[in-house]
C-alpha cells in the first residue's frame, strides 16, 4: 500500500492519502451498447457530443455542438445546443436557445431537484436551467465582444474570486453548496453557497499533492466529498468539502500501449496511471465512481476509496468503443449513458451483460 503525506495547515497537519492499489486483476466487465438509443430526425444529426445527464424521471439532456449557429470571436463561432429526449429515447425539446452564458459548453448535471446546470468553458460561465427551462441563476461573466480574448497560460493565471477561467464542471453537496472545476486556466476548485456567493476556493497549477493541472469533471458524494478528475496529472484528487487533500486515486489498470489508439500514434512511454477525463458518481444505496480516459479508451468503475472494481470498453468507432468519452451519466450502476465525443453520439450501456432482450431500449 503507497502513502502519501502532505501538509495542509500552517501546523503541518498530517494526513494519510487514499491508497493507489495495484489494479493488475481488475476484471473486464460484459456489457452491451443499445443500437440507436436516442430518436431524432435526420435534420438534427449531432456533432460533437460533450456532456449526457439523466434526471429523475429518466429524461436525458444531451450537450451537442452541432455547428456554427452564430458567429463571433468565440471558438470561431457559439455552437452548443442542449437536446431533451424522454425515458424511450424519444427527442422531446431543446432547451436554452439564445441564452447568452452558452457558447462552448463543457459538461451538464441535474441536481436533485431536477434544475440542469450547464457549464460553459468558452464564456466562463455556469447556468441553471429549472424544469421548465428558464434561467434562474448564473454564475461567472461572459466576456464581452470588446474584451481581450487573449487567455492567459494555466502556469501565469490570476485568480479572482466569483470569475471563471475554462471552467468544466459543477456540482453539490448535501447543504445546496456549489463546487465548480474551474479548470482550463485557473487550476482550482470553487465552493459558493447555494446562491452562487462566493466562499472558498482551493488549488494552484502544478504537479505537487493537492494542485491541479486541468481540472477536467467533478463529482461530490452524499458525504460531501469532493473528487476532481486531475487529468493532466494523470489522477484523481479527494477532497473534503473545506478543500482539505483526503487521497488520490489513479487508473493503472495495465493495457497494451504499442495498440494503435483511434486518433494519434502508439506511445509504449506513456506512464502506467491514464489521464481521468469525465467522472460520474451513481446514485444507489452504496455509491460508485466511474471514470473514463482517453487511452486506451475505457470505462472503470470504482469504490469511493479508489479500488477499481472492474473496467469496461476500449478506443474505437464501433458499437461499445469510444473516441474521447467526454461525459458520463450514472444513476443506476448497471446503465450508463456516455457522451462518446468524436464519435458524436451518446451511447446507452447496460453493464453485466451479454445480450440485450428485445424490450431493453
Amino acid at each position: 500500500m503507497r502513502r502519501f503525506m502532505l501538509a495542509t495547515t500552517a501546523v503541518t497537519l498530517m494526513l494519510l492519502a487514499a491508497p493507489a492499489f495495484a489494479q493488475s486483476n481488475a476484471p473486464e466487465i460484459p456489457y452491451v451498447s443499445v443500437p440507436d438509443y436516442l430518436k431524432y430526425p435526420p435534420t438534427m444529426n449531432l456533432g460533437e457530443t460533450l456532456a449526457v445527464a439523466e434526471n429523475s424521471k429518466g429524461h436525458l439532456v444531451v450537450l451537442n455542438h452541432p455547428g456554427s449557429s452564430t458567429s463571433g470571436p468565440l471558438f470561431g463561432n457559439a455552437t452548443t445546443n442542449l437536446l431533451e429526449f424522454d425515458d424511450r429515447g424519444n427527442f422531446v425539446r431543446e432547451i436554452g436557445q439564445n441564452v447568452y452564458g452558452l457558447g462552448y459548453g463543457h459538461s451538464l448535471r441535474f441536481d436533485n431537484d431536477d434544475n440542469l446546470w450547464v457549464v460553459d468553458k468558452g464564456t466562463n460561465a455556469v447556468t441553471k436551467f429549472n424544469p421548465s427551462g428558464y434561467v434562474v441563476l448564473n454564475l461567472g461573466r461572459r466576456p464581452e465582444g470588446f474584451d481581450d480574448y487573449e487567455h492567459p497560460p494555466a502556469s501565469e493565471a490570476r485568480q479572482v474570486d466569483g470569475y471563471f477561467g475554462g471552467p468544466t464542471d459543477v456540482g453539490w453537496d448535501a447543504d445546496g453548496n456549489i463546487y465548480v472545476s474551474d479548470g482550463y486556466i485557473n487550476s482550482r476548485v470553487g465552493k459558493m453557497d447555494k446562491w452562487g456567493n462566493w466562499l472558498k476556493s482551493w488549488g494552484s497549477y502544478g504537479r505537487e499533492d493537492g494542485q491541479l493541472r486541468l481540472p477536467h469533471n467533478l463529482q461530490v458524494d452524499r458525504q460531501g466529498r469532493v473528487y476532481v478528475a486531475d487529468r493532466s496529472n494523470r489522477r484523481i484528487q479527494k477532497y473534503d468539502s473545506e478543500g482539505n487533500l483526503l487521497g488520490t486515486i489513479v487508473l493503472n489498470v495495465p493495457y497494451d500501449k504499442t495498440a494503435q489508439p483511434v486518433l494519434g500514434n502508439p506511445n509504449p512511454n506513456l506512464p502506467d496511471n491514464t489521464a481521468p477525463w469525465a467522472l460520474c458518481i451513481s446514485s444507489g444505496e452504496t455509491q460508485y465512481l466511474f471514470a473514463s480516459d482517453e487511452i486506451p479508451g475505457r470505462i472503470y468503475k470504482l469504490t469511493l476509496d479508489g479500488e477499481i472494481l472492474g473496467w469496461l470498453g476500449g478506443s474505437g468507432r464501433a458499437p461499445g468503443q469510444f473516441n474521447w468519452l467526454h461525459g458520463i451519466s450514472c444513476r443506476d450502476e448497471n446503465v450508463l449513458y456516455v457522451a462518446d465525443m468524436n464519435n458524436w453520439r451518446v451511447q446507452k450501456l447496460l453493464l453485466n451483460q451479454t445480450a440485450r432482450t428485445s424490450d431493453e431500449q
